[in-house]
Parts: C-alpha cells; sequence; structure tokens
C-alpha cells in the first residue's frame, strides 16, 4: 500500500516537474554552471589553485592544449619533483602551501607538523560514541557525520575570526586519518562482521605512513609504499575553485556558518559518483571486463571499449570510467605524474601485465574515440583511471578510495572557505527563473 502510493507520488512528481531542453535554451540558462562551449561560468577569483586544459579563440571556441595545474602558482610536475628530492612529508607540505601560499621553511614545516601532532589525538569517548556506536555502510556518510560531531569538542565552533578559522583548519587535517580508518574499520565490524582492529598514529610518520599503519593489521609497509601515497595526496591536494565540492565549501561558507558544517557539505559533495566516486567506477568497470571478456586480449579489449563508447556494455552509459575531464582535453598532468609511478610500483609488486592493461584501455579509448566521432574528437587519460589501480596494488580496499580523496583535499576547502570568508564576503545566490507548463516565465 505505501509502495503503491510513493509510485503515485513519484508519476504525479514527474508530471509537474518536467522541463524540456527548448525551454532552458529559450531562456538561455546556463546549466550547471557551463557556457555553451563547456567552459566554466566565471563566479569568482582564486589565488589558491588553477587548471588549464585548453584556450577559448575569438570565436569562444575551445582549443584543446597539455594540461596545466598549478599550486599558489607553482606547477604541479615541478612541485612533485621539488617534494619528490626531499623525499618526505611531500603533503604536509603542499598543505602548508595551499593554506597560507608559500612553500614552508624547514622551521614553518617543524612547527606545523607539531601542531598536527598535538591535534591528532581523538578522546576515547568520541572514538566510542560517535564512530563505532551506529556505523554508516558508506564511509563518507560516517565521516560527514564525524566531522559534525567535532564542533561538539570545539570550544569556539561558531567563530569565523581568521586565527580561530587557522586553528579549526589544523584540527580537521590532523584528526582526519584516524577519523577515515576508524570509520573504515567500524564499518567493516559492523556491517561486515570482520574484527575491529584500531591502531593509534605513530608520532614520527607522516599522514601517508600513519593511513598504511593504521590500515593494516600487521602495520607494515614499505618505503616506496608510504611514498606514492603520498603522491597522490600531493596530487589530488588541489583544483581550482570551481570543482564541485571546492564550489560546495566556497557557497557554504558564503552563509559565514561554522567549519564543520562546510566541511562536512564538501565530503558529501565528494561522495557522488560524477565526481569523488569516480575512482571505484574504473575499478568496476575493469572487473566487468576481466568477467565478460579477456581485456588482456587486445583486440577483445577494443571490442568492449567500443561496446561501451555505444552504450552497450557495463553500465551503458556511454562513458569510460578514467577517460576524459570537464577541463583537460589533451592530458590531465595528474594522470601523467601517477601512471610514471603506477608503473614503478607494478613492477615491485609484480603487476606490470596489469598496468598494461590500463594502458591499453588509455590507448585504445583515444584511437576509438576518433573513430567514431571524428579526428578532432580529444580524450584523455584522468587521474582517476591509475588512481583506483595503485590503490589496489596498495591493498587499499575500493571503498575507502573516496574517502582518501576527501582527506587530500582537507587543507584546500579549509583555504577556499578562509579565502571566501575574509575576501569575497558576498553570500552566493544564483537565480532560478520559474516558469509554467507551457514554458513562460512567470512575472
Amino acid at each position: 500500500m505505501k509502495s503503491d502510493f510513493i509510485n503515485e507520488l513519484g508519476i504525479l512528481f514527474n508530471q509537474n516537474n518536467s522541463i524540456s531542453d527548448d525551454d532552458y535554451n529559450k531562456l538561455n540558462v546556463k546549466r550547471g554552471l557551463r557556457n555553451k562551449n563547456g567552459t566554466g561560468v566565471l563566479v569568482g577569483l582564486t589565488k589558491i589553485g588553477s587548471v588549464q586544459g585548453y584556450t577559448v579563440d575569438k570565436k569562444g571556441k575551445k582549443i584543446p592544449e597539455e594540461g596545466k595545474l598549478y599550486y599558489r602558482g607553482i606547477a604541479i610536475d615541478k612541485l612533485v619533483k621539488k617534494f619528490g628530492k626531499e623525499k618526505t612529508f611531500a603533503f604536509e607540505k603542499t598543505m602548508f602551501l595551499l593554506l597560507f601560499g608559500k612553500v614552508p621553511s624547514n622551521f614553518e614545516l617543524k612547527m606545523f607538523i607539531s601542531t598536527i601532532k598535538e591535534y591528532r589525538h581523538l578522546p576515547d569517548e568520541f572514538i566510542e560514541d560517535f564512530i563505532l556506536r551506529k556505523p554508516s555502510a558508506d564511509i563518507m556518510n560516517q565521516l560527514q557525520r564525524a566531522v559534525l560531531c567535532l564542533y561538539t569538542l570545539d570550544s569556539k565552533p561558531d567563530d569565523v575570526d581568521l586565527s580561530n578559522l587557522i586553528d579549526q583548519s589544523l584540527n580537521l587535517i590532523a584528526k582526519f586519518p584516524s577519523l577515515l580508518v576508524y570509520c573504515y574499520q567500524a564499518c567493516n565490524y559492523k556491517h561486515f562482521n570482520e574484527s575491529l582492529i584500531i591502531h593509534n598514529p605513530v608520532e614520527e610518520y607522516s599522514i601517508a605512513e600513519n593511513i598504511l599503519h593504521m590500515l593494516r593489521i600487521d602495520n607494515k609497509f614499505t618505503p616506496l609504499e608510504a611514498e606514492i601515497l603520498d603522491l597522490i595526496l600531493v596530487i589530488h591536494a588541489e583544483h581550482g575553485g570551481g570543482n564541485n565540492s571546492t564550489f560546495t565549501s566556497h557557497v557554504v561558507s558564503s552563509t559565514r556558518t561554522d567549519t564543520y558544517s562546510s566541511i562536512s557539505a564538501s565530503i558529501g559533495s565528494l561522495k557522488g559518483p560524477m565526481h569523488g566516486g569516480a575512482n571505484s567506477m574504473v575499478t568496476q568497470m575493469i572487473e566487468d571486463m576481466k568477467k565478460n571478456t579477456n581485456p588482456y586480449d587486445e583486440v577483445k579489449l577494443k571490442e568492449y571499449l567500443k561496446g561501451i563508447f555505444e552504450k552497450q556494455l557495463f553500465d551503458k552509459k556511454g562513458r569510460i570510467y578514467g577517460m576524459g575531464h570537464a577541463v583537460y582535453t589533451i592530458s590531465d598532468p595528474r594522470a601523467v605524474i601517477l601512471k610514471k609511478k603506477a608503473c614503478e610500483l607494478a613492477r615491485e609488486k609484480d603487476a606490470l601485465e596489469e598496468f598494461e592493461l590500463f594502458s591499453n584501455v588509455e590507448k585504445f579509448t583515444k584511437e576509438i574515440g576518433k573513430e567514431l566521432k571524428g579526428k578532432d574528437f580529444e580524450i584523455c587519460a584522468n587521474v582517476d583511471l591509475y588512481s583506483g589501480f595503485v590503490y589496489k596494488l596498495l591493498n587499499i580496499p575500493s571503498n575507502i578510495f573516496t574517502p582518501l580523496f576527501a582527506l587530500s583535499r582537507i587543507a584546500s576547502w579549509n583555504a577556499h572557505r578562509m579565502e571566501q570568508i575574509l575576501v569575497d564576503k558576498k553570500l552566493i545566490r544564483p537565480a532560478y527563473k520559474a516558469i509554467d507548463e507551457d514554458g513562460n516565465v512567470f512575472l
């Protein structure tokens, strides 16, 4: 009875809420905050990060070019090269850079890490009452709740003075790795009948090292594993103000609400499969390939990829996950960097055949795209194609791929939040037009 009524309400809703593409076009509505040529509508300015994947000519046509990503004006490849030579705490240095606009000096880094260590502890009652009790089957949902619960530990949760915002940012950065791993362990215990194992973080470890330490039953990891996880956190750390979860931080922060509400909202945005959940979809797609064909046979792999393009295979949406990006056209600089390290890790793990499969997905998707859509069609591998593969080699469970993405963005979301509160000061409020059943605008 109840389900029948719900179905009837669904039919009623569809009848009274359908809006045609013609209505959107007639009123020049920029759906998804995108211009007609696919470029983003300019809604703000930022000094934190920038993304470039094309130029626009005088006629408004997008001209593809090699992708570029900048953190505070520094190209990501140069930043990775610089931090790679220094070997340790690359992610911590990156977070300092994003928050405060400069690569930290040795003293600044020492104080930054010392503060994070000081704030790392979670009270036992917090772990028991807010994490272990009633854990969600979805880690991202659990993280949202846990972040909101940190509000209760803050003596000045609603204060938006700069010094307090910085203090809250460092507190979240410090606690988030433990929140992530403990939420994962609680979920496994409650929903998948696994043993509950809680490891405390190690004081001298970096964030990447502590994640591997707390995740693994035996606490063991190799230097290369920690180095590559550190790298993934660095290349995911920032992507300009226009990506959905960062823009969410701007929108929510413009109301002057508290930091915990803002970060929780950004986590909720990132949870969506059209945003942060894409790397999990890559894993599912590869597993589907292995189930339904022999993807190590190049001819059969091409046939399968063509079937996806034609909406006949996998989820029948015509999308090859890990390929294509809203901004990048010819290349995603993050994917270029990670692909090299993925090959190195695959060699250590004796998984070069698997690496070759992902590399072939990239190569053949480009070829098939041009065959089906014309020689001017450009599509590149995005970072999700190789991040899921690397996570798998690191024995990181697929249900924390996206939570790790959230961890990488904590500093950036807070940096954009502070920028919104201190610089823009305007409540973000876009316009919607109300139309009748004939598409005519109300008064």
